[in-house]
């Protein structure tokens, strides 16, 4: 087997020493490439590249949540094709990993490349569906890029946070839990649309929703983890169903008091409920309008400020490892 390990060097959870170790382990038992990314981007370009080869079988990300959506974002750059791109492994190495550990594996860079030799060496894998995002056609908003994701995505309050932690740790700070709670905290004092939700949740065949303050976009459960505790906004989100949304048309201090408390104690069985809030499973297309300019993310990356994007929930879209 021919594979690609495309190298995250500021992943945050994996010394230069561990990645050595990893490579060598990995390069005993197939015919490896170890390339290490050196700007935004480029693991992207290293997904395109390896499917566009006629020679590679495998590509392993070792990184991050980013690390991979660029990864997984090269590799289906003309669609998904699961007979004839290459397969996907991870190897969990941010503070994170929601992919990774959606998919079962350990939340430790050296467990999980044992899980993922024995899962070659017993040929096990499974093929997850992915979510689409596009810019909306009629707005201004059309001629953005479609970009895959693998988790979640968001357009409101949940991006504007991202788009915060990402601002300090440019700044020197180090991604911790501690870091995101802060700055949740500092998102709703200084949300000005946290009252009255601009977001217009679009599905065809069924009524607008409109006024929501928050969308939250799930690919899978959990939507993303507190440490070692799940967090569950979309129960019923499956790698192997279409996409679930969850949106909150208000972020006053007792609804954003009562969600918080579901979410913290959220379930695979429950997630957040009430009367402001909208839930809905297994959506295979769907658009979100905005009345202003909103953060948006995908995977945990900010993207800047959208109107308008609209989903696709794409089922067998990439073959993954695991």
């Amino acid at each position: 087997m021919r594979a690609l390990l495309v190298v995250n060097p500021a992943a945050t959870t994996t010394s230069a020493r561990t990645r050595d170790v990893l490579i060598h382990a990995l390069a005993s038992e197939m015919k490896l490439e170890a390339v290490t990314t050196e700007y935004r981007g480029h693991a992207r370009d290293l997904g395109r590249q390896a499917a566009d080869s006629d020679d590679i079988d495998l590509v392993v990300a070792l990184g991050g949540d980013g690390t991979v959506n660029e990864v997984v974002n090269g590799l289906l750059h003309n669609g998904p094709d699961i007979d004839n791109r290459p397969k996907l492994a991870v190897v969990p190495g941010g503070s994170t990993n929601v992919f990774a550990r959606a998919l079962g594996l350990p939340n430790d860079a050296v467990e999980a490349t044992g899980a993922i030799l024995d899962a070659l060496a017993n040929r096990t894998e499974r093929t997850v569906g992915l979510g689409l995002a596009a810019g909306t056609p009629g707005t201004e908003d059309e001629s953005v890029p479609e970009r895959w994701f693998t988790f979640c995505a968001g357009l409101g309050f949940d991006a504007g946070v991202i788009g915060r932690v990402e601002q300090r740790r440019e700044q020197g700070k180090r991604s911790t839990h501690a870091l995101y709670v802060r700055q949740v905290l500092r998102q709703f004092l200084e949300e000005p649309h946290r009252r009255q939700g601009m977001i217009t949740l679009d599905v065809p065949g069924q009524e607008p929703v409109t006024d929501l303050a928050l969308s939250i976009i799930c690919n899978t459960a959990p939507w993303t983890y507190l440490g070692n505790r799940p967090i569950y906004a979309s129960p019923k989100a499956s790698f192997d169903t279409a996409l679930d949304i969850l949106g909150l048309q208000r972020l006053s201090t007792a609804a954003v008091t009562r969600y918080a408390t579901q979410l913290l104690t959220s379930s695979p069985e429950k997630g957040p409920h009430g009367k402001h809030a909208v839930s809905l499973h297994d959506l295979t297309d769907f658009t979100l309008h905005s009345k202003a300019p909103l953060p948006f993310q995908m995977d945990g990356d900010h993207l800047g400020v959208r109107t308008s994007v609209t989903f696709t929930g794409v089922r067998r879209a990439l073959r993954v490892i695991v």
